[in-house]
């Protein structure tokens, strides 16, 4: 964990290479790395710090000042030789840009925090009635260059709108509805039919049905009873129509008859 450490008018390693640059109006692209070098190494040595943890951030940063202190006294080297063509100075410049950066960045939020304390917030207290208030509406200034004719676009617009809400394929849709048909009613229904007719056409039977479902009902009702051997069917040739012919001295089918479906 970093210990910040203020040394007169800076903060860190950094900071103090920042104030001697701004103190000497030193361009910080173009450090005369010998001179903030000696100069460095003179606060260092005037620092009184016990602290090493923080004095080890000094060093490191005047470590760095002496590498780039003694390879700036190298020869230099053409760019197709094999010395050191780049400056070594470039990644202290880096370093330090981007340390002014995030200062400058810190004095902003300073500043917002500065002024945000200055804000006071107040919930609104306006009464209920205050609030409820609704200017009254001025009906020459509403329809003021009101015409028929720019009524009746408004017209038109409001019937598009309604037209084009309906859905053009469930629109078209009707509503199914549950027909109640009941097996064992259909069954009593065509026993009491065939006692009265005795003999009676499968066709016509069926004609008095009114829905597919009716029919279904009618022809498992039919097969029921010659189950039951109370009717019996008899077809002369091939799809013609069908005979129902009523048993004879059959008992009544009442309430009590025992219908299973089993």
């Amino acid at each position: 964990m970093s210990i910040p450490v203020k040394l007169d008018a800076f903060e860190g390693p950094l900071d103090l290479l920042l104030h001697l640059i701004e103190k000497n109006k030193i361009n910080i692209y173009d450090i005369p790395i010998v001179t903030i070098t000696d100069q460095y190494m003179e606060y260092i040595h005037a620092m009184q710090e016990k602290d090493m943890e923080v004095m080890s951030e000094f060093l490191v940063i005047a470590a760095m000042l002496l590498n780039i202190k003694s390879r700036m006294l190298l020869p230099k080297t053409d760019e197709d030789g094999d010395g050191e063509s780049e400056d070594p100075r470039t990644e202290l410049v880096e370093r330090l840009l981007e340390y002014k950066l995030y200062k400058y960045i810190s004095y902003e939020l300073k500043d917002k925090q500065f002024d945000a304390a200055k804000i006071l917030y107040k919930p609104p207290t306006i009464p209920d009635d205050v609030k409820a208030y609704e200017e009254p509406v001025d009906l020459d200034k509403l329809l003021d260059g009101l015409t028929l004719l720019k009524l009746k676009d408004v017209f038109n617009q409001v019937i598009r709108r309604q037209v084009e809400k309906i859905d053009p394929i469930r629109s078209k849709f009707g509503e199914i509805e549950k027909e109640e048909v009941n097996l064992v009613d259909k069954i009593r229904s065509i026993d009491d039919y065939g006692r009265t007719h005795k003999s009676f056409s499968f066709k016509k039977l069926l004609s008095s049905s009114s829905s597919k479902t009716d029919i279904i009902v009618t022809f498992l009702g039919i097969l029921e009873l010659i189950r039951m051997g109370r009717i019996s069917v008899c077809q002369n040739e091939l799809f013609d129509d069908i005979t129902i012919e009523y048993n004879e001295d059959q008992e009544n089918l009442d309430e009590n008859y025992d219908i299973s479906f089993d």
